[in-house]
């Protein structure tokens, strides 16, 4: 079996460590030892401001995107309120026939501004409506399937019919339209 090396030159070179460290912390003056305690604290303050610059511009940034928000979708609930205003006027003109329109052609058209007017306070806050038309293809993101049938001549996924137009707040769904969708397989 080996002898293990005397460790002796490693006690060595750590006991000249130790004085070099000692000879080092006797010759920093008093005054340099203060600058260097003096640099220390201005590198953490200045890490400290650093961080609290960074802490102030993320605020600002969080606050003018809720503010955006707010601006964009906080009229969501009374928009959504709302849209059952439109669905009656806009069925009412369509129950309105030839004879009922000469006879109250002031009253049609008082509906039919009226539902301009709203299209019009729609658009303004960023309202748009969607209006699918029956043969389109169903969009989950934009539609909501109200019944499935097997119609002849279409294809599965397919609008067939409209029940109500749907809705959206800018880039977000107030309403799906509610269609029919074919379910023919082929």
């Amino acid at each position: 079996m080996a002898e293990p090396k005397e460790q002796g030159f490693l006690d060595d070179i750590e006991d000249a460590a130790a004085e070099e460290r000692d000879a080092a912390d006797a010759e920093i003056s008093p005054q340099e030892a203060e600058i260097d305690a003096l640099r220390a604290e201005r590198d953490a303050l200045q890490d400290k401001f650093m961080r609290a610059l960074a802490d102030a511009e993320n605020s600002r940034k969080r606050s003018e995107k809720d503010r955006r928000e707010a601006e964009n979708y906080g009229g969501s609930r009374l928009a959504r309120d709302m849209l059952p205003v439109h669905d009656n006027l806009k069925r009412a003109l369509e129950t309105i026939t030839e004879d009922q329109r000469a006879a109250s052609g002031a009253l049609v058209e008082g509906i039919e501004l009226t539902l301009r007017e709203l299209l019009n306070v729609f658009a303004k806050h960023g309202i748009t409506v969607i209006d699918p038309q029956v043969g389109e293809r169903f969009d989950p993101q934009h539609h909501e399937a109200m019944f499935e049938a097997p119609l002849p001549g279409t294809n599965a996924g397919e609008i067939i019919q409209v029940s109500a137009q749907g809705f959206m707040l800018h880039d977000r769904i107030l309403r799906p339209a509610q269609v029919g969708v074919s379910s023919n397989r082929g």
